[in-house]
C-alpha cells in the first residue's frame, strides 16, 4: 500500500434514484502492483468487516470503484467466488474528490505528538495527506500490520528518535485491538465492507 485517502466518489450506476442523492463516501487506495497484485487487494477487501448495513444510503454503501475493465472484470470474478457476497457495489469510478484534511489519517491525528512531528515534515496539509509515510504510521496505529513490517519500516518515516520510540511503545499496546481486528476478519470472511477501492 503506498497511500490512502478518504474522500466521496460519484459512481454512476444506472439508478438516477442514486445519483441525485449525492457522492459515497470512500478510501481511495494507491498501491505498488510489484508488491501486492489488485487481486490480494480484493482479497483483503472481502475478508474485512462490513461496516456498512445501510444499502438504502448511497453515502455508506459497501463498493468497489474501478479504474478499468480489467479491475471491473477481476472484483467480479472475487465477488462471484464469496459464499455470500452481499450487496457491494462494483462499478466504474467516475470523480473522487478528497475529504477534508481534518478527515484524513484519523488514528495519527489522536496521537498528538506523532501527529505534530508530521506537520513539521509536511507543513502544506495537501502533502501531509499524500504522505505514504503518514499513511503507513495511521494504519500502524489502526493495528493493522506486523512486527516485522514496523521495525522493517520505522526508519523510512522521517520521525524523531522519541517519535519512533512513542510509535513502537504504541505498537506494543496494541494487542487487544489487532486480535479484535483478526477475530472481526474470521467472523466476517466472504462479507462485503465499507472499505472502497479507488486505487490504482
Amino acid at each position: 500500500m503506498v497511500r490512502t485517502r478518504v474522500g466521496y466518489a460519484q459512481c454512476v450506476t444506472g439508478d438516477p434514484a442514486d445519483e441525485d442523492a449525492g457522492d459515497t463516501e470512500c478510501v481511495q487506495v494507491d498501491f505498488d502492483p510489484m508488491r501486492i497484485s489488485y487481486a490480494e487487494l480484493l482479497e483483503v477487501f472481502w475478508k474485512t468487516p462490513n461496516l456498512c448495513d445501510q444499502d438504502d444510503d448511497i453515502r455508506y454503501r459497501s463498493a468497489i470503484l474501478t479504474h478499468d475493465d480489467r479491475q471491473q472484470k477481476l472484483a467480479l470474478a472475487c465477488q462471484a467466488r464469496r459464499s455470500s457476497p452481499g450487496t457491494t457495489l462494483i462499478v466504474p469510478l467516475t470523480t473522487f474528490r478528497l475529504a477534508e484534511s481534518h478527515d484524513q489519517k484519523f488514528k495519527l491525528r489522536q496521537e498528538p505528538e506523532l501527529f505534530r512531528e508530521f506537520q513539521a515534515m509536511y507543513p502544506d496539509a495537501s502533502e501531509l495527506v499524500a504522505s505514504t509515510a503518514a499513511a503507513r504510521v495511521n494504519g500502524y496505529l489502526g493495528g493493522y500490520g506486523s512486527d516485522t513490517s514496523l521495525h522493517d519500516e520505522i526508519e523510512n518515516f522521517g520521525l524523531s528518535t522519541e517519535g519512533r520510540a512513542l510509535l513502537l511503545e504504541l505498537w506494543k499496546h496494541r494487542p487487544k485491538l489487532a486480535a479484535l481486528n483478526a477475530r472481526a476478519m474470521e467472523s466476517q470472511e466472504g462479507k462485503p465492507n465499507l472499505t472502497r477501492i479507488a486505487g490504482q
